[in-house]
């Protein structure tokens, strides 16, 4: 029975590794500056200066204390309300203070926005690859790799499944991307996905692959069975096989 992990391990799945959801970091200084918001709220300069003059106050006292050196959020307040009041002193007489308008504050909502839509589809792709790592382990088991197409990303699935190995590298997922970027097979029949794979995959696959490519111009039709040493040269000598596939390359193209 073919194995696919390291000899002595079993072909068993190890579970998929669980993702967890995407998480605010706690960030103490925001915390202290969205604070100094909703107490400014509604505040007049005059309001501020005092909040203002009482957070000196307590940032004063709290440098007396040595377990209080590494607190950010007391000087993010500080630091805040002296923005607030330096925003309310160049405002209009009887302004009061309006976090909804503080273009400080619509930015960092945005900003914030946008990490959390970033942590969000950082979340999805990992589902993705976890699942696509699933399929192609069971197609594996069920002998149908072969007969399977690749899709955008699975570089990343590739990785997925040798570091769920162990770091073991997997012969037969390598032979199934190298034949399939050869052949040009799945998301590789666009010349952009060519090219980008060259710097996702591992160099001894694409030197595989190269060196396929220029078998089946040398021996149209030939089986995949008779190039099974294109893989062992790939693996144990990548430098010279990919030698070997530029050799053949130019060979083919003075012969045209």
């Amino acid at each position: 029975m073919t194995r696919f992990w390291p000899p002595g391990e079993t072909t068993r799945r190890p579970p998929a590794p669980r993702v967890a959801a995407p998480r605010d970091p706690v960030d103490p200084a925001r915390i202290g500056r969205r604070v100094v918001r909703r107490r400014a709220k509604g505040m007049d300069a005059g309001a501020v200066a005092a909040a203002l003059e009482d957070a000196r106050f307590d940032a004063r006292q709290a440098s007396r204390y040595e377990d209080l050196a590494d607190d950010v959020r007391g000087p993010a307040e500080l630091a805040e309300w002296e923005r607030l009041g330096q925003l309310l002193a160049a405002a209009a007489p009887g302004t009061v203070y309006d976090p909804d308008t503080d273009d400080v504050v619509r930015a960092e909502l945005a900003a914030e926005a946008a990490a959390a839509a970033a942590r969000e589809a950082e979340l999805r792709e990992s589902m993705r690859i976890a699942a696509r790592a699933d399929e192609l382990q069971a197609l594996r088991e069920l002998g149908t790799l072969e007969q399977t197409e690749p899709r955008t990303g699975d570089e990343a699935v590739r990785d997925e499944l040798t570091r769920r190995a162990g770091g073991y590298v997997q012969a037969d997922v390598d032979a199934w991307l190298a034949r399939s970027l050869a052949a040009h097979l799945g998301h590789y029949r666009d010349p952009a996905a060519r090219e980008e794979a060259t710097g996702l995959l591992t160099p001894p696959l694409l030197a595989h692959a190269a060196l396929l490519t220029e078998l089946s111009h040398l021996a149209p039709g030939v089986g995949v069975d008779q190039l099974a040493f294109a893989a062992r040269l790939a693996t144990t000598e990548p430098e010279a096989a990919g030698a070997l596939a530029d050799f053949l390359a130019r060979a083919r193209s003075e012969a045209n």
